[in-house]
């Protein structure tokens, strides 16, 4: 791979604070340090995460950041936070990008399904992956099998733009389109 510029988009200084992204009724938080230990530790669940949370994918995304702390950054890993009730609900997040495009991931646990939350969370990564310095094009790519998924990300903006025997590729370039209807609106960087 070709210098992707990871240490000038992920990394961010310990430091330095990570802007939240908030929409109507998220907030998208990087991972705290120590939350990411507690996940890869397996330890007790904590009193501000969802009964479910975390899932296993959340625990692949814990155990990525422990290998990777760089991905930190604000073009990086977050935790997915309800606004009404203040609870993690999920993890969406930015991978490390490749001439000009980056890849996004996201997960929200069984108890918050059917809500939006994920096309929500999805639409708002990926309109502020397009703030990133070179970055002209976010993808991600969904297994066939989950067709639920693939509707996340259309609604989120994304185009399916090819696919394979497994799996199906998405993505969308700089502007975003606003997301579908009955789909929420665009994020908002919190102050």
């Amino acid at each position: 791979m070709a210098d992707s510029g990871v240490d000038s988009i992920c990394h961010v200084p310990q430091e330095t604070p990570v802007s939240d992204l908030t929409t109507d009724r998220l907030v998208l938080r990087s991972w705290p340090a120590d939350e990411v230990a507690a996940v890869v530790a397996g330890e007790s669940r904590l009193p501000h995460w969802a009964e479910d949370f975390p899932a296993e994918g959340d625990r692949v995304i814990a155990g990525f950041i422990a290998e990777h702390p760089g991905t930190l950054g604000p073009y990086g890993q977050r935790q997915i936070i309800e606004r009404a009730t203040g609870l993690v609900v999920g993890a969406v997040g930015l991978f490390p990008p490749s001439d000009g495009t980056i890849e996004f991931g996201y997960g929200v646990v069984p108890s918050r399904r059917g809500r939006g939350y994920a096309s929500e969370a999805a639409h708002a990564v990926a309109a502020f992956a397009l703030t990133a310095p070179g970055i002209h094009t976010v993808s991600a790519k969904v297994e066939l099998s989950n067709p639920a998924s693939a509707r996340v990300l259309e609604k989120a903006g994304l185009t399916r733009v090819s696919a394979d025997s497994e799996m199906a590729h998405f993505q969308a370039t700089a502007p975003l389109p606003e997301p579908s209807p009955h789909s929420p609106p665009s994020p908002q960087r919190a102050s």
